[in-house]
């Protein structure tokens, strides 16, 4: 009997290390990872992720894992998948692997996940530099829903997609990646003014053998060694898709991905029950393990095709994204507008990443007037289905971005009334699990407003 849904490629056990599983994970892009299974097109597969952390994140009631979490490793993906045509020959550089999402969520018997903030010292996040101090909220999934002891009040389906999947650089592309952002890392304070404002820690994740997992390549060879040193970290998303938080990258969508590298080296991992636009806490989505039930597609040529190189090079490209059909609907939202003016009040000019920082903000500041703190808020909006837009970008000197918030997610009314509601059942406890700040650097104040 022929065998109908997806062939399990590569299977994951929580109840395990990362270590311990049956196929090696990795942690790092390099072309010369070695696959862990191949598939052909058309052929309906299932691959299995842990969280982003490994499992180092619990569902203990409480920060230390958080504020602990070794983030050299970056994340755990599963992967490299070798893609080949139905001819067995395999995707070829230059060609485009379009990977069709057909069902995806959490692994059975692990419903839950969590939304968090990393100390300033260890990485902060979009708005570090107003909330230094390591949070943490726990949720529970039911079907399409999630909800939070930490953040009472809100329920919301969640908008369930991979936060990164990508193919490998080729050994050209990889050294492009490791010039330019050693160059950000070394000169970026004294050339990039926006830095002053964020103060996103660090500016680059340059390589390190601290942290690399790769796969079926053993520590400790000289082999391991080579390539830990020149391998890229998983953070940012780069030209051939990777950590991109696409939060609409659920059932039915398609992704269009650059081939690099012979066999394509598909591989994927951050799985995320649901994430607000811009991912802002950085650990900021509800973070799972998770499957993907993929089916892979190879267009010869595509590259050069479909996609017109911004760069000096022919690899200077980016993926294409097919959003699915299958969406939570929302009818009413509330909208919060940030300009590109700081909290000092200083003018930037056209500046999208202050203006929606600004939006960002103003959104946490106001929901914060209806009993929860500013730190519930923060989390909430990094990982509900919130839109974020870049509104007005020509209209010197400022930015507009807007950040919009779906109502209905919340147990009472938050539109702006004659006067805002109080009593004790709008008072929300418990509050975030939380660690006191212990650094030294000095902490953004709303000159206007108590923080």
């Amino acid at each position: 009997m022929a065998q109908h849904g997806p062939r399990l490629i590569i299977p994951i056990d929580v109840k395990k290390k990362p270590h311990e599983q049956a196929l090696p994970l990795h942690t790092r892009w390099h072309p010369e990872i070695p696959p862990v299974a191949e598939v052909r097109t058309s052929e309906f597969f299932r691959v299995e992720m842990m969280d982003w952390s490994g499992g180092a994140v619990t569902q203990e009631y409480s920060v230390e894992d958080i504020k602990h979490t070794d983030l050299s490793i970056g994340h755990y993906m599963s992967g490299p998948i070798r893609v080949l045509d139905t001819d067995g020959v395999p995707a070829k550089p230059g060609d485009l692997l379009a990977v069709e999402i057909c069902n995806l969520g959490p692994l059975p018997g692990d419903e839950w996940g969590f939304t968090a903030t990393f100390d300033r010292e260890h990485g902060g996040g979009f708005l570090t530099d107003h909330f230094p101090s390591t949070t943490k909220a726990i949720w529970y999934f039911e079907g399409i829903y999630a909800y939070s002891p930490q953040i009472p009040g809100v329920r919301f389906p969640g908008l369930t997609h991979p936060g990164l999947i990508g193919t490998a650089p080729s050994k050209e592309l990889l050294n492009i990646w490791n010039d330019r952002e050693r160059e950000v890392q070394e000169n970026g304070l004294q050339t990039f003014k926006l830095c002053e404002v964020l103060h996103s820690r660090p500016l680059a994740s340059l390589p390190s053998t601290k942290g690399s997992v790769l796969g079926k390549i053993k520590q400790g060879t000289p082999e391991w060694e080579r390539i830990a040193k020149e391998a890229a970290r998983t953070t940012p998303g780069r030209e051939n898709g990777g950590n991109c938080d696409i939060k609409n990258l659920g059932r039915g969508s398609k992704i269009y991905l650059p081939v690099f590298v012979e066999g394509a080296n598909l591989s994927t991992g951050d799985m995320h029950f649901s994430q607000g636009d811009g991912e802002i806490s950085f650990c900021g989505a509800i973070e799972m393990s998770g499957f993907l039930e993929l089916k892979c597609e190879i267009i010869r040529g595509g590259m050069k095709e479909y996609l017109t190189p911004m760069g000096p090079t022919p690899l200077h490209v980016n993926p294409i994204f097919e959003i699915g059909p299958v969406e939570p609907r929302f009818s009413e939202w509330l909208v919060f507008e940030g300009i590109s003016v700081d909290e000092s009040g200083r003018q930037h000019f056209l500046d999208a990443t202050v203006a929606y920082k600004r939006a960002v903000l103003n959104a946490i500041h106001y929901l914060s007037k209806f009993g929860y703190s500013k730190e519930q808020m923060y989390l909430l909006v990094s990982c509900c289905p919130c839109e974020g837009r870049i509104s007005g970008i020509v209209d010197s000197p400022n930015a507009v971005a807007t950040l919009a918030i779906p109502t209905a997610i919340f147990d009472q009314d938050i539109r702006p009334k004659n006067k805002i509601p109080v009593g004790p059942r709008l008072v929300r406890k418990p509050d975030v699990l939380k660690c006191t700040y212990d650094g030294n650097l000095p902490i953004t104040k709303n000159l206007s407003a108590t923080m």
